[in-house]
């Protein structure tokens, strides 16, 4: 029997370059959202804006935290 939806094998090979990655880019879009704070005038802009830097603060935790598990899996 053919099965042509078959899921793709697992490769995590290059998972921890990617989460490595994921962080840059978070950390960039944390930086750019930090300087646009200088030119907001809202206060409610102002708010929104930290509080998606704090969840982008634990996404980089998170990504950190996969990155060990990532490390110990391959010992």
């Amino acid at each position: 029997m053919n099965y042509p939806n078959k899921p793709k094998p697992d490769d995590r090979s290059d998972n921890v370059e990617k989460l490595q990655s994921m962080i840059h880019h978070t950390i960039e879009n944390m930086e750019a959202a930090e300087e646009s704070l200088r030119y907001t005038d809202s206060e409610e802009q102002r708010q929104q804006i930290e509080a998606k830097n704090d969840r982008r603060r634990e996404s980089i935790d998170s990504f950190r935290s996969e990155i060990k598990d990532e490390a110990n899996r391959s010992k």
